[in-house]
Order: structure tokens, then C-alpha cells, then sequence
């Protein structure tokens, strides 16, 4: 039986790496949500989530679970204004420098 506990041991380790690789696809998927073109968003969401901690990201990603918000008719400006209210110097500077750097190419 060493096979079925083998494929025990595998699964919870799959598991822990198919969700190593969500926090990128959940940014997209929210910067999107936030009215991002889908290739805006793919393009900020990898340097973002490579420069910022989990638990920055989960901050952003609480942005669009704001009950008052709807996050596809947020102008840029409230956007960034958001952005600004997490007080988080790093989550700012890499979001501005993502955008820049995509929206220039």
C-alpha cells in the first residue's frame, strides 16, 4: 500500500501549489473588475504580485469587496485614490510602476 500513501502525500502538496500559482490570477481578475483592460491587467499583475507580499496582495484584493463600490465604474482617479487610502507606500509605488511601465510597453 505504500502507492495509496504516496498519492495521499501528493495530493495536499498539488493542492498547495496549484495555490501558489492563483494570487497572479486573482489580481488580474481584479484589476479587471476594477476596469482594467484585460491586457493592462495581465500585464501589472505579474510584477505586482512578484514585488508584493501575499498579505499586500489580499489588500488590494479587499478593494473590490468594498459593499459601496462598483468596481467597474471606478474612475482611475478613485481608483488610485483607494489605492492611497491602504497606506501602504509599496502597494502604491509598484502599482504606479506597474501601470507606467505597461501602459508604455
Amino acid at each position: 500500500m505504500p502507492t495509496l500513501r504516496s498519492a495521499a502525500l501528493a495530493l495536499p502538496l498539488l493542492a498547495l501549489l496549484s495555490a501558489c500559482a492563483t494570487p497572479e490570477a486573482q489580481l488580474r481578475t481584479s484589476l479587471m473588475n476594477a476596469g482594467l483592460s484585460k491586457p493592462m491587467a495581465s500585464c501589472m499583475a505579474r510584477p505586482m504580485t512578484q514585488e508584493l507580499s501575499l498579505g499586500q496582495l489580499m489588500k488590494l484584493r479587499s478593494l473590490s469587496k468594498l459593499p459601496e463600490t462598483d468596481m467597474r465604474r471606478t474612475s482611475y482617479e478613485q481608483f488610485l485614490r483607494r489605492i492611497r487610502a491602504l497606506q501602504d507606500p509599496q502597494i502604491i509605488r509598484v502599482t504606479a510602476s506597474a501601470a507606467v511601465g505597461c501602459a508604455i510597453g
